[in-house]
């Protein structure tokens, strides 16, 4: 019996979609110095925001992933974010970068800021090779419009949007008509199903969490990346011991501690997430035997201090009901600030 000239991978279970700039790189682009400095830095210059790439490698761990990257970043910037992802030991299967080049010879000048446009595409065209059963993780930052886009995205495949809503959506988000079609033609494509579980959403601007509450339940906002990984960790996709990795990376390369790590938990407990079980799996592992979790204490009175403090927690409120979202308005938040307000045939 003659062997097969490959073996293709299996099909990814879980999928995870990542943001670069504010959300796993640590970027300024509010002024024109900013954007020049972020432009011009070297690979070993950019900074990952504390815990993200340990996240992101412990989601990989299983084998049975795909980690998809879509960045508003200029394409002319590929090579510096393949080096500073290589440099972190972060593995990707897609990465997608924005052809502002592109953009501004054709004229297009709202697509230089606009995402709707751009991301919504983007995702799309991208799940319509994944198999129908693949669950999704989105990971996004405020200081965009990736909790409207991923939002919108996870309840167009689901099915809970309808063309009408999707063409005011387009219309009022100035998305331009080349985009519009390919979001349709991608969307058309796609098997109805419901495989987006979470949304996180970094507060790099510190964005009051309730200022999301629009879009339920399914988004949560995260001062960082501790949160996300308790939360990961209720929903079956981390273990404890691989959430105390990122703890102890955030603890030795970011100056975390017992008070900001314990901060975070009862932030999140106090917004309801279910997270009590969570709590115990923790404390189970931190007195449990296990040679290379106690390898990788460098800090036994902090970790020690973070189990009593878990033990000591209260049972959570029930999370709230999941509620319709209303994009239509939702949009004009989305917005960035220079079209909001603008004449859109003033562009064209």
């Amino acid at each position: 019996m003659s062997l097969p000239d490959r073996i293709d991978p299996r099909p990814p279970r879980r999928i995870y979609r990542w943001d670069l700039d504010k959300t796993y790189l640590q970027t300024d682009f509010d002024s024109l110095r900013d954007l020049l400095r972020t432009a011009f830095q070297k690979a070993h210059e950019k900074v990952a925001v504390p815990g993200a790439s340990a996240l992101i490698r412990e989601l990989s761990e299983q084998g049975d992933s795909r980690l998809c990257i879509v960045s508003g970043s200029p394409k002319q910037m590929r090579a510096v974010l393949e080096e500073k992802l290589k440099l972190d030991g972060v593995k990707w299967d897609e990465f997608v970068l924005k052809d502002n080049v592109g953009n501004l010879l054709r004229g297009r000048f709202r697509a230089l800021r606009g995402q709707v446009g751009y991301k919504l595409p983007a995702i799309l065209e991208s799940r319509v090779h994944a198999p129908v059963e693949a669950e999704e993780v989105l990971f996004g930052d405020d200081a965009e419009a990736d909790a409207f886009i991923y939002s919108l995205y996870a309840d167009l495949i689901a099915g809970r949007v309808d063309e009408r809503v999707l063409s005011q959506v387009l219309e009022a988000g100035g998305v331009y008509p080349d985009d519009a079609e390919r979001v349709r033609a991608a969307w058309k494509k796609i098997p109805v199903s419901d495989p987006v579980r979470r949304i996180f959403i970094h507060l790099d601007r510190l964005t009051p969490p309730a200022q999301f509450s629009a879009y339920g339940p399914r988004v949560v906002p995260i001062f960082n990346y501790f949160q996300a990984a308790l939360v990961l960790l209720a929903d079956g996709h981390l273990t404890a011991p691989q959430v105390l990795k990122i703890a102890v990376e955030m603890v030795q390369t970011a100056g975390h501690n017992i008070i900001t790590l314990s901060n975070s938990f009862q932030d999140l407990l106090r917004r309801g997430l279910p997270l009590q079980q969570a709590a115990i799996a923790l404390s189970q592992a931190l007195e449990g035997p296990n040679r290379l979790l106690a390898a990788m204490r460098p800090m036994p009175d902090i970790l020690s201090a973070f189990s009593k403090r878990l033990a000591a927690l209260g049972t959570p409120p029930p999370p709230p009901p999941v509620q319709a979202v209303d994009y239509v308005k939702l949009i004009h938040h989305a917005l960035p600030r220079t079209h909001k307000g603008r004449n859109k045939a003033t562009e064209e």
